[in-house]
């Protein structure tokens, strides 16, 4: 656990790339461009970084058991069409975990922007110039590469859910049952034919497996429940997270967040966030950023693995691995419990 204030005593959530790495990186691109592999055709066998092996172990081991927050300096940018970043900062990112479907176009490479590139979703709001608050994304990891900064150069934000936990048990400790319950997520409008608008059950804001207690909070999700939600959302609820959102961004971290960075956080014990920007017109100077949405075998235990960890973001055409859509199986449905959670047994 960490506050906003004491993370960067020592810097090593930091990383930084080296010309040695970015040629490796180059290389790896040009051997899956020369085979004509597409995005999800594209592992870590068939993108090899050898040299890169430990500093992304160290990435892994920081998300895992550190802070939860890595930061990546020197992500070869420059020289580059959009197709084949792409494929280089997938790439990479298979060497961290298995990347997943994240929107309505069933893409794995969402564009974070509110220029042309910005995806199909249903009704989420990702990409738009106003502030982003803190928040948890729906899969393991999430980790997101600056292609281009806004002009007015806006902080991104990331703050720790376990220290977050501590600050509530010290300061309003009568309302830990009511989120240890949890609250019923909205679908935004990208469930498939077939499935509810709303998940129909409740997912605990936090959970505890042993000693591991995990966050699954996002505000918008959350408060867009469909008319027929089983658990809607009332005022005491909306005073809570009104609470919450206030004592999270009190203990963030912010830092600049700039062309060829990355930034990975574990979903589980860290929020991210952006401070908004100034609306840009130019298309050619609008913010770009790239997100992939990761798991990890083995990453975590949870209290109820179905609902905590695939409980959000497994419905419609997300949280699809590349294996599931080169076979085809993203095109059937879903096999789930009967209080609506993924069955586990067929995942």
């Amino acid at each position: 656990m960490w506050r906003g204030d004491t993370i960067n005593q020592d810097g090593s959530f930091e990383f930084q790339l080296t010309d040695g790495h970015r040629a490796e990186l180059e290389c790896a691109l040009a051997s899956v461009e020369a085979r004509g592999l597409t995005v999800p055709e594209i592992s870590r066998d068939t993108f090899e970084l050898p040299g890169l092996a430990a500093l992304l172990d160290r990435v892994t081991a920081e998300l895992r058991d550190g802070r939860g927050f890595a930061l990546v300096h020197g992500f070869p940018v420059d020289g580059h069409t959009e197709a084949e970043l792409e494929k280089l900062y997938w790439g990479l990112c298979c060497h961290v975990g298995e990347g997943v479907t994240q929107n309505s176009e069933g893409g794995f490479i969402h564009y974070v922007t509110d220029g042309v590139r910005r995806p199909r979703q249903g009704t989420r709001g990702v990409g738009l110039p106003q502030e982003t608050p803190l928040h948890v994304d729906l899969t393991d990891i999430v980790s997101l590469l600056c292609v281009r900064q806004a002009p007015d150069d806006p902080p991104s934000r990331v703050a720790s859910s376990t220290q977050l936990y501590n600050e509530i048990l010290r300061r309003r400790p009568d309302v830990l049952d009511r989120l240890f319950t949890g609250f019923e997520w909205g679908r935004m409008g990208e469930h498939g034919a077939g499935e509810s608008a709303s998940s129909g059950y409740r997912v605990p804001f936090f959970s505890q497996a042993n000693r591991h207690v995990s966050c699954r909070y996002n505000r918008h999700w959350v408060v867009s429940l469909p008319e027929d939600a089983a658990y809607p959302i009332g005022d005491d609820e909306l005073e809570l997270f009104d609470f919450i959102d206030a004592l999270v961004h009190e203990q963030c971290f912010e830092f600049p967040f700039r062309r060829g960075d990355i930034q990975f956080c574990n979903n589980y014990t860290v929020m991210h966030g952006r401070a908004a920007h100034g609306t840009v017109e130019d298309e050619s100077h609008k913010r770009l950023l790239l997100r992939i949405w990761m798991n990890v075998p083995g990453f975590r235990e949870f209290a109820d693995e179905a609902v905590v960890r695939y409980g959000i973001g497994y419905h419609g055409r997300l949280g699809w691995t590349a294996a599931d859509v080169l076979s085809g199986r993203n095109e059937r449905p879903r096999a789930r419990r009967a209080d609506g959670a993924l069955d586990l047994a067929v995942l």
